[in-house]
């Protein structure tokens, strides 16, 4: 089954005309032999300047929509892009395998990692296979067990956060949803191996926390992180879902928002019109930044990494009368 087409945001239509405009002055000139570097400088700077002012006046609920677009790079294709040796594992070896989040073993440049994250589909029939990202209880269980065997052989964790949040139907909640990611929790705080998290997408709720609970918390530009998805705190306060720009607004959901209260360490930059436009520099980019991160991190004693860890949670949301 295809996907439908993904409508474009006014200036993600006027952009990817332009740099249409410019590949094809590009590939005449190389058929003829021109010198059309005078024409190119200036549609290359018209690009950079209408982006640099496109991306200044987003607003939370356009972040929004890019964050959700379903042509953005998901968990496994960053895996694919920026690790090599990728061996998936499966199954929390209690109930089954939740393909809504996805782990295993990898090398991130030359250092072994136990490697993680939620996982959208591409398409419907995909999606519904992986519950649109959202993860039940096993797809946790699965994620602890993975990181437990991270920590036991000295693995660096990282964890790719995309989710509107956990599932959260019945049948999740007889299995234990509530426990399984609390456990998730308490466990991430223990752990003496570094972790780096990075929101690659969409993190919402309980469901992007059960994996993000690391030593660094680091964000693509254009992705989103919130304590409810919008959509639920619009029903949650209006009864409708007439108010998600609102919501999305007052939530604070935006990573230069998040930065500023402290909740993430650093943003990552996106290519221009963001992640889905040029996955490849945007996986560049994520892997120079995991890599950096544990760089610094593997330079503490697991005490202190845990200690550290510990005291950046706990100094969130602290205010002073």
């Amino acid at each position: 089954m295809t996907q439908s087409p993904v409508p474009l945001l006014d200036f993600e239509k006027e952009l990817i005309a332009l740099e249409e405009r410019i590949e094809k002055i590009r590939q005449l000139a190389r058929e003829h032999s021109l010198d059309v570097s005078a024409e190119l400088s200036q549609l290359e700077t018209r690009c950079a300047d209408l982006w640099r002012d496109y991306s200044a006046s987003l607003t939370p609920p356009d972040v929004l929509r890019m964050a959700r677009n379903p042509r953005r790079p998901s968990t496994l294709d960053y895996i694919q892009m920026m690790c090599e040796d990728w061996t998936e594992l499966h199954g929390d070896r209690q109930f089954g395998d939740d393909l809504a989040l996805v782990g295993g073993l990898a090398r991130l440049g030359e250092q072994p990692v136990v490697i993680l994250g939620h996982q959208k589909g591409r398409d419907t029939k995909d999606n519904i296979a992986r519950n649109f990202g959202m993860p039940q209880p096993e797809g946790y269980r699965k994620a602890l067990r993975l990181m437990e065997h991270a920590d036991r052989f000295g693995l660096p964790i990282i964890c790719l956060i995309d989710t509107p949040g956990a599932a959260a139907g019945v049948e999740a909640e007889q299995r234990g949803q509530g426990e399984a990611i609390a456990r998730n929790l308490q466990r991430m705080f223990a752990f003496e191996v570094p972790i780096v998290c990075a929101v690659i997408g969409e993190g919402g709720s309980g469901g992007a926390l059960a994996i993000g609970v690391g030593d660094r918390v680091l964000m693509l530009e254009f992705a989103v992180y919130s304590v409810v998805a919008p959509d639920s705190c619009s029903v949650i306060l209006w009864r409708d879902k007439k108010h998600i720009e609102q919501a999305a607004s007052a939530l604070k959901i935006t990573s230069h928002d998040l930065v500023q209260l402290g909740i993430i360490d650093e943003v990552i930059p996106e290519p221009r019109i963001g992640a889905h436009h040029n996955p490849q520099q945007a996986a560049l980019v994520l892997k120079e930044a995991l890599l950096r991160h544990l760089g610094e991190l593997q330079a503490l004693s697991g005490s202190e990494r845990r200690a550290r860890r510990y005291a950046k949670f706990r100094a969130m949301a602290s205010f002073t009368g």
